[in-house]
């Protein structure tokens, strides 16, 4: 696991933000067509399938993998992807504790919370 510094976090933010705009708009599009591509493999189940829109909602699969991807490699934990919420970890009183941060908020991290807190545990830094 990565660790970060506030420092560290706060000059990644900009390309997270980037990251988390196209991975939110992705599961939107993905959370929208849900139930026609429940039906879709239904049909294709009985023989039949197809999907109105199936090029569109396997783009948006494969832009959700990607960009997840991409923040697990920089370190970074997404933790819901309709609201772009993410953590940083890092070290705080010799403990590992989340710096979290969500899509809409100040251009800095400005809030903390413990790894198992989660996010109504969240305390300003």
């Amino acid at each position: 696991m990565k660790l970060f510094t506030i420092e560290e976090a706060n000059r990644l933010l900009p390309s997270v933000r980037g990251i988390l705009l196209r991975l939110s708009a992705a599961h939107n599009v993905i959370s929208a067509m849900r139930g026609d591509a429940k039906l879709a493999a239904s049909g294709a189940e009985q023989g039949g399938g197809g999907m109105a829109g199936g090029t569109g909602y396997v783009r948006a699969l494969t832009t959700l993998s990607r960009k997840s991807q991409e923040l697990d490699h920089l370190g970074v934990q997404i933790k819901d992807y309709e609201r772009g919420l993410i953590d940083f970890p890092t070290m705080r009183d010799g403990r590992v504790v989340l710096l979290c941060w969500q899509l809409g908020e100040n251009e800095e991290l400005t809030w903390w919370h413990d790894v198992d807190a989660g996010f109504a545990g969240r305390q300003p830094l």
